[in-house]
């Protein structure tokens, strides 16, 4: 059983290096791009403002997307509020009554059935106390 577990905790512990190993090359390699990206852009002024010019298209494109998906967002959060209001509130508006239908039931059955009941078995258990004092009952 120690050993499965030790099996595990070694297994988790490679697969957490080799994560850490993968996220350390990428941190690595995005810098040394960055790096050699700013050094040919510096070079070129002509190649700095047709890069600059895409960047801001891709960034306008970027915010007409973000701004598409906002709104889908709250429709569907409008969507969700109206599925709300009119499918969840009738259910739970249904619970409610069932619920109270089944407490008047067990009303009911309080009153009508289960209280003649113990009144009959208090007042057979008195008649047989009764019996017992007088010896005409025994167990």
């Amino acid at each position: 059983m120690t050993e499965s577990v030790d099996r595990l905790g070694a297994d988790q512990a490679k697969r957490m290096q080799r994560g850490l190993v993968l996220i350390g090359a990428l941190v690595v390699l995005i810098v040394a791009g960055l790096a050699v990206g700013l050094y040919f852009l510096s070079q070129n002024e002509a190649a700095t403002r047709t890069v600059r010019d895409l960047f801001i298209i891709v960034l306008a494109l970027e915010f007409m997307v973000l701004g598409i998906a906002l709104v889908v967002l709250l429709v569907q959060l409008s969507r969700l509020i109206l599925l709300l209001q009119m499918e969840i509130r009738p259910m739970l508006e249904s619970a409610s009554e069932a619920l109270n239908t089944v407490r008047g039931t067990t009303d009911f059955l309080s009153e009508n059935l289960i209280q003649p009941v113990i009144q009959l078995n208090s007042s057979l258990a008195g008649m047989r106390k009764l019996l017992e004092m007088f010896r005409l009952f025994r167990r």
